[in-house]
């Protein structure tokens, strides 16, 4: 079935992490080609790469010295996300493992400007918490100097033009952050965002002269993300973008010239806008020609040493991902690298539509068996992007009803699916299968009151949605109502679970990579950093057993009919690899067709290409099988 096997369509590359060298002359980025995610360096557009790294292992990062032929990148081992950082120098190729603490997780946060130091977040003195620290250049491991004891899960913003502050942020969740200055002289923290409630504070950046800060943010009870500066001396926020409908996503700026780029997201589409700030006004800016992307989603910018240009990122349903380009004055965007598309012409790569679905209901009643049903919100629109297989594609599988369709559901749950390039939907498009991605109550990119909508007790709120989606599908002329298959992974593997178990007459099969099978087991054996954040969205151990046992699928396990495939990596840090034994044991029991499979040198998520390759012919086998 289908031109080309998954081989072919895993080895659809990316390349991605865009980042300038000290001269400007050369770029470094991420890709794929030997199956996990390597650094690479190139030195003009479309100019044969060099590879810098040759681990097993993904490289997670890397960000070139301001001021020397040398870059930091992040790796992690086995996908347990405890990274390490390692100094690449870029003429000799020699690399040397700064960290050192391979039980310790290490989150980058910038070169210094002159280039001598860098600063990390880590939790090596407390799993649990993350603390400030800053390392010279040329030392190892516990020679890094501890700037702030942390108490909960701090990250870094960057170095302040002088080099003598460093912006801090502080998650309690995905909708609740706080921003601070550390001092590197007196290691004092100075709090900048005192508040109440749920306030993001996001995607910080100094500002040329050092008193003011650009973020964006939802203070004032917005209900998206508004670009904002925020006044270091007086304490006061001004507006400098709303767009009221839509999230601005994040800024990038060069704290030099004050040129920047932002991006809004408009129903999963990126809009960029790209200018210079005034220097005497800081919410006052000309704005440039807007860049010409293929793709329709864009990220990753990191500009030139003089700001003249930009590399940046970008992707879409038919277009790999490849880093371009960007002159900042004129918009003219050059794509720099050549990511191969596994000798599969581009043109077969099918286009999704983007739809809105209305879920329940008039009468304002959730159908679903478990959780509070929700008053305010009748008639809820959810947006989704829906892909159907050209016609050669759907005779694989076309039967009179029409064909089969997997309904793939994101994980987070504060995360959206948009039209970027997927090798996996491609592959089962190309076998005859139509391709669902909803965007449920509870997703990200649709304001702070649609995110809001699936929060503890509302949490069946979004699985109902599923079920309207099944039906909306299950009325198209296009798709065979009784082939309709859920697959999910992490918190969308936690969805999949959820919906065979509340409506089992949906679905034909499911597949559940490495997602939640129990609330209170997953939140018990969480890495320790994580509970906080996690028990913000899905509710508490102390305050909500109860109603997390109710809703968990291995509690609900007698209503599951559909066969069920269950993957997961051994060493996930996330969602523990318990999980997936729980459920597909119990499943197994009550007589339903289970298969299961593990990989032990993964984590939350299957990064080796081997690994990917055996477990998505694994997953098309058992929908041969079963659909």
């Amino acid at each position: 079935m289908g031109r080309y096997d998954i081989e072919r369509y895993l080895n659809v590359r990316s390349a991605y992490g865009a980042s300038f060298g000290p001269e400007g002359e050369r770029l470094s980025f991420l890709m794929d080609t030997t199956g996990t995610a390597q650094v690479w360096t190139l030195e003009g557009p479309r100019e044969w790469p060099e590879q810098r790294t040759f681990y097993d292992e993904r490289v997670t990062f890397a960000s070139w010295s301001p001021e020397r032929p040398e870059l930091i990148f992040g790796m992690d081992e086995g996908g347990n996300e405890r990274a390490q950082l390692y100094r690449l120098d870029a003429d000799t190729g020699e690399i040397e493992n700064l960290t050192a603490m391979p039980d310790a997780k290490h989150r980058w946060g910038g070169w210094s400007h002159g280039g001598d130091r860098f600063a990390f977040a880590s939790n090596r003195r407390d799993e649990s918490v993350f603390d400030i620290y800053v390392q010279d250049r040329d030392t190892i491991g516990d020679e890094a100097r501890l700037v702030y004891e942390g108490d909960g899960w701090l990250s870094l913003s960057g170095w302040s033009p002088d080099d003598s502050r460093l912006l801090v942020s502080q998650a309690y969740s995905n909708f609740d952050q706080d921003l601070y200055v550390l001092d590197l002289e007196t290691e004092e923290l100075e709090h900048l965002t005192p508040h109440e409630g749920d306030v993001r504070y996001q995607s910080a950046s100094w500002a040329p002269d050092g008193e003011g800060i650009y973020l964006v943010t939802d203070e004032g009870d917005a209900d998206t993300l508004y670009l904002a500066y925020l006044d270091l001396a007086s304490g006061e926020l001004e507006t400098v973008v709303d767009d009221g409908e839509w999230n601005v996503d994040g800024i990038a700026l060069d704290d030099e010239t004050g040129r920047f780029v932002y991006s809004k997201n408009v129903e999963g589409y990126t809009e960029l806008t790209v200018g210079e700030f005034d220097a005497d006004e800081p919410t006052e800016f000309e704005t440039f020609p807007e860049p010409d992307l293929p793709g329709g989603v864009a990220g990753g910018v990191s500009f030139d040493p003089d700001a003249e240009r930009f590399a940046i990122s970008t992707t879409g349903d038919t277009v790999n991902t490849n880093a371009f380009v960007v002159d900042v004055e004129t918009g003219e965007a050059e794509r720099w690298t050549a990511a191969p598309t596994g000798g599969i012409p581009p043109e077969t790569f099918d286009e999704s539509e983007l739809v809105r679905v209305e879920s329940f209901g008039v009468d304002g009643q959730s159908p679903s068996a478990r959780g509070t049903p929700s008053e305010s919100h009748a008639g809820l629109e959810v947006p989704g992007f829906f892909t159907l297989p050209s016609e050669d594609e759907a005779s694989e599988t076309e039967s009179d009803e029409g064909v089969p369709v997997i309904v793939d559901i994101h994980g987070g749950p504060e995360s959206q699916r948009r039209p970027s390039f997927s090798s996996v939907k491609q592959y089962f498009l190309d076998r005859g299968y139509a391709y669902f991605e909803p965007n449920v109550r509870g997703s990200a990119g649709y304001g702070a009151d649609y995110a809001a909508l699936d929060d503890v007790e509302k949490r069946m709120d979004s699985v109902a949605d599923i079920r309207a989606c099944v039906e909306w599908l299950q009325g198209h002329e296009a798709v065979d109502p009784d082939r309709i298959v859920a697959k999910g992974g992490s918190y969308g593997g936690f969805m999949v679970l959820a919906s065979m178990t509340e409506y089992p007459e949906l679905w034909a099969a499911g597949i559940d990579i490495v997602g939640i099978a129990n609330f209170v087991t997953f939140l018990e054996n969480t890495g320790d950093w994580r509970r906080e954040l996690r028990e913000a969205e899905y509710g508490s151990l102390e305050e909500d057993r109860e109603f997390l046992e109710a809703i968990s699928p291995t509690n609900n396990i007698e209503h599951i009919a559909a066969p069920l495939f269950v993957l997961h990596g051994e060493n996930d840090p996330r969602v523990p690899v318990g999980e997936a034994e729980q459920i597909a044991e119990q499943a197994k029991e009550q007589g339903v067709p289970v298969r299961k499979l593990i990989f032990e040198d993964e984590g939350h998520g299957f990064s080796k290409l081997e690994n990917r390759i055996e477990a998505y012919s694994a997953i098309a086998e058992f929908l041969d099988e079963h659909v």
